[in-house]
């Protein structure tokens, strides 16, 4: 149960309450984070908080979660970001215009590790979800 939970926190999260998606996209990033939640033990109350753009949490089983989902979603590769597949990806959704701002913010972000950097990237796009 607390992985479900986890998954439908980060789908939603992931969606940002503001990009139209599919029900195929989402249905592929429910079962890619119901994987992710498995595979890196997060907890109901962490999807939660991510869920709601809280990043107080600094456990490195989120960050791996954010890691692992983002890398499933092929938005990064050990570590680094694929800007072009972000734009391709998120582009007809939210914008192509829209993506390049944010991509001009966050892109250059570098954590401590591969799991730290996609947490990071992950947190900038999320607040400036506004945006789109």
């Amino acid at each position: 149960m607390k992985y479900l939970i986890a998954v439908v926190a980060f789908v939603a999260l992931a969606s940002a309450n503001v990009l139209q998606l599919t029900d195929e996209q989402k249905l592929a990033a429910i079962q890619r984070a119901k994987e992710c939640g498995q595979q890196e033990g997060v907890t109901r109350e962490q999807a939660l908080a991510l869920r709601a753009g809280n990043f107080e949490d600094t456990d490195p089983k989120v960050k791996c979660f954010a890691n692992c989902f983002l890398e499933k979603s092929g938005f990064v590769v050990d570590g680094n970001i694929k800007p072009d597949v972000v734009l391709a990806k998120l582009g007809p959704i939210a914008g192509q215009d829209k993506i390049k701002e944010i991509q001009g913010k966050c892109d250059s972000i570098k954590g401590t590790d591969k799991c730290d950097t996609s947490y990071q990237l992950y947190k900038c796009y999320s607040n400036n979800r506004a945006q789109l």
